[in-house]
């Protein structure tokens, strides 16, 4: 039976070395960097839909779209890291934020849905991967 064994080269073990060491700090990154696209996608869709094809005036205030936010990096109960788009809570007028952004998307009685977080999710699905991807490379290439 034939065997053989190669070196790396040490520059190339330093780097990853490197990168092993730096993962707590280079995730986060990339997951805001994915985060910002969705988020840019899914404010692009609210805007587009709120106080469109209303029987009575719009009352919009903004609040929605103002409450709109990336969360900061974390780990789930599962070890994985993610970040979340959505809504700050509470609004002024006191209702919640989530339950607007539901009745939106969803619809309710006498209200029609008008998803906007779905398609933003499906439509932004390659470019998060891309703008990952970029900031990964570009995390790396610091190193």
């Amino acid at each position: 039976m034939a065997t053989s064994s190669f070196k790396m080269p040490e520059d190339f073990l330093e780097r990853i070395a490197t990168l092993s060491d730096k993962t707590e700090e280079i995730i986060p990154k990339v997951l805001e960097a994915g985060g910002e696209v969705v988020k840019a996608k899914v404010k692009a869709n609210l805007e587009a839909i709120i106080g469109s094809d209303t029987k009575l005036p719009s009352r919009t205030t903004g609040e929605l779209v103002n409450a709109l936010g990336v969360s900061p990096s974390g780990i789930d109960r599962n070890g994985n890291h993610d970040v979340k788009v959505g809504f700050d809570e509470p609004r002024k007028d006191g209702e919640s934020n989530a339950k607007i952004a539901n009745i939106l998307e969803y619809g309710k009685s006498g209200q029609m849905a008008k998803p906007f977080l779905k398609p933003a999710k499906t439509a932004s699905r390659s470019a998060c991967i891309e703008a990952m991807k970029r900031k990964l490379e570009e995390e790396i290439s610091k190193i």
